[in-house]
């Protein structure tokens, strides 16, 4: 399967232009550390700064409340810390979903971008 996608990116290649193919070759797979590192470009990259941010508190947040829970023996106190720290927990896990979501959008994205540049080549052929 592998020989088969670099025999299709070979061909796509042969029929771009030079510049074309050098945009074509930075939409290639990224791996998971190229994928969190393009969250922070473009348009929302300030945004996701502060949901980490607020990630970063609410992991200090949740470490405070477990820490309280195991401290205190009231059964209501024990309660109150409990849910502090599953609520800053859920807190985390959803930020860090949100993120998740955004890679990949992104990725999909850059395949589409693929798709459009292979469309736009391929019709460019067929009038020629």
């Amino acid at each position: 399967m592998k020989n088969n996608m670099e025999e299709i990116d070979q061909l796509i290649k042969e029929t771009l232009s030079k510049e074309e193919a050098a945009f074509y070759d930075s939409l290639e797979e990224q791996n998971n550390f190229e994928m969190i590192a393009g969250l922070f470009k473009g348009k929302n990259a300030w945004f996701l700064m502060i949901t980490n941010m607020l990630t970063i508190v609410f992991l200090g947040f949740f470490v405070y409340c477990c820490i309280q829970f195991f401290q205190v023996e009231a059964i209501e106190a024990l309660l109150k810390w409990g849910f502090g720290a599953l609520l800053f927990l859920m807190g985390m896990c959803m930020l860090k979903v949100y993120a998740w979501l955004q890679m990949d959008k992104n990725a999909i994205l850059r395949e589409m971008k693929r798709l459009e540049l292979l469309v736009t080549s391929l019709s460019g052929k067929v009038v020629d």
